[in-house]
């Protein structure tokens, strides 16, 4: 009796994780040449950052669903340990996610993170680069790269990211981007 009740609970919550809508909230899909929308957000450590403090330089702006889950943690810790390398190419790499700065604190302290991990509680950065989506109620951002060039268009943008090798593939793409 137990193992059919956990069976049907089992094929109830598939059915519904099935029919329940996902969404995306990609209003006009940005392209690369696009001026890249402004924003303000706050770090770990509350400190505001607006892209236009990035005025002259490379920005890696990289959007991802949750601090601490797996893909997450290794694209973050890749950006981390090439982060010099990422620098030496006047790149700043800046995270941004959902979740809170209080959250971003124990990832960043946790993982030894170099860079900013910004807040986008209020989802409005996510919704205007095209990353918000949702699966029901959750909202989360989409694992999207934007690379924005030191005139604050977009240089390139990637949508389709694998977390262990993205690291080395913005390098290589900065150093592309910058022999152009």
């Amino acid at each position: 009796m137990k193992k059919e009740l956990s069976s049907k609970i089992s094929l109830l919550v598939l059915t519904l994780l099935v029919m329940w809508p996902f969404s995306s909230n990609a209003e006009s899909e940005l392209t690369v040449g696009d001026p890249a929308p402004e924003f303000e957000l706050i770090d770990q450590y509350r400190k505001p950052h607006k892209l236009a403090d990035y005025a002259g330089k490379w920005v890696v702006l990289y959007f991802y669903p949750k601090d601490d889950t797996p893909g997450c943690t290794t694209e973050a810790c890749n950006f981390r340990d090439d982060i010099f390398r990422i620098r030496a190419l006047n790149a700043e790499v800046l995270g941004v996610s959902l979740d809170s700065a209080e959250s971003h604190a124990k990832f960043a302290e946790k993982h030894g993170l170099p860079f900013p991990l910004l807040s986008d509680a209020g989802t409005e950065v996510a919704s205007a680069y095209g990353c918000l989506t949702s699966m029901g109620p959750l909202k989360y951002a989409k694992r999207h790269t934007f690379v924005v060039g030191p005139d604050g268009k977009l240089a390139k943008i990637y949508r389709d990211v694998k977390p262990k090798k993205h690291a080395a593939e913005i390098i290589a793409d900065l150093t592309n981007l910058q022999a152009e």
